[in-house]
């Protein structure tokens, strides 16, 4: 059972990578949500620059800051904590972020929370529903991150799997470098896949019928370009619904598997690759087929913001929990010790 949070009012802060995003609950309710986006800026690079993306953290926190304030009707000392993703995460990106809500609970005197980003990800399908966090098999799946979690409550949960190599993300913004496409290569990869044939290539499917809950993308991002070289005319769309569907189908395989394993009749899937709409239209008919209930996260809360961060501090705040101000940051932070 969710325990009570409806009068505790939270501002979260996340600045993990290059994104720079605020948020305002009150227990529950989200008064808050901005977000600014550093896409534009680092796509002339093919990929995030660390040094760019903490520049414009500090350029941009406090406006987005004083903008989410504006829109949830709240004052700074009406807030009643302060919490900022602490990692895993770009260490430069970490620090503005950490900086501010520590500086903010110190100013007013009030609790500080460190939040894992992973978690943030992990809980967030179960924002806003009446049962709150509840026992599932959550697919976690980012630009940077794809693993398997079992989740029994609010603060237990025990990892199953993960990626040897690439996350999922990384290898779609990898393969659409490879062909060509803007960055970020997913959403165009996606976007090109609905007008291809996912027959007309046969990519592997790494590790699909193995029988640990671990993934592998590396083999597949490398087959797409070992195959360029050999196509008179390479269709985008045949080569993107091909891969994609690759990809898609050891998700899906891997996360009922664990379903049937570990006897969860429900799925819990979150990250920015749970946008995708091929893993969203197989992973609801697989989950149908087995009689297993999908939870997706809304695509507003899939890539990074702060309105997961705080409603993992919502919930810590409910239980008791708070960090020390002399808590750091980690960029290697993990979701399981």
């Amino acid at each position: 059972m969710e325990a009570d949070s409806s009068v505790r009012s939270v501002l979260a802060i996340e600045t993990s990578c290059d994104e720079t995003a605020v948020a305002i609950l009150r227990g529950q309710e989200l008064l808050a949500s901005e977000v600014a986006s550093q896409i534009a800026l680092h796509a002339q690079y093919g990929g995030v620059v660390p040094e760019v993306a903490s520049r414009n953290h500090l350029r941009m926190l406090q406006p987005v800051i004083d903008a989410a304030l504006q829109k949830a009707g709240i004052s700074l000392a009406e807030v009643d904590a302060f919490a900022a993703t602490c990692g895993p995460g770009l260490a430069t990106s970490l620090m503005i972020g950490t900086s501010a809500a520590k500086a903010l609970s110190i100013g007013f005197r009030k609790p500080y929370l460190a939040i894992n980003h992973m978690e943030g990800h992990l809980l967030s399908p179960f924002f806003g529903t009446p049962e709150g966090v509840r026992p599932a098999i959550a697919l976690v799946v980012s630009g940077g991150h794809t693993m398997l979690v079992e989740i029994e409550s609010f603060g237990r949960y025990q990892l199953l799997g993960h990626t040897q190599d690439d996350a999922a993300g990384e290898a779609f913004d990898k393969v659409g470098k490879l062909l060509g496409l803007p960055y970020p290569g997913g959403p165009n990869v996606d976007r090109l896949a609905r007008e291809g044939n996912a027959s007309s290539h046969d990519f592997p499917r790494s590790m699909i019928d193995t029988d640990d809950f671990h993934f592998s993308f590396s083999g597949l991002k490398t087959a797409v370009r070992y195959l360029l070289p050999k196509l008179e005319t390479v269709s985008l769309p045949d080569v993107c619904a091909s891969f994609q569907e690759a990809v898609v189908d050891v998700l899906v395989a891997k996360t009922l598997r664990a379903t049937k394993a570990r006897r969860q009749r429900l799925v819990a899937m979150s990250g920015g690759v749970s946008c995708n709409s091929r893993l969203r239209e197989k992973m609801r008919a697989a989950c149908a087929a087995r009689g297993v209930e999908l939870l997706v996260a809304p695509p507003a809360l899939c890539t990074d913001n702060a309105a997961m961060i705080g409603y993992v501090a919502v919930q810590k705040l409910a239980h008791g929990e708070s960090s020390p101000l002399t808590s750091d940051i980690n960029p290697n932070l993990r979701l399981v010790a």
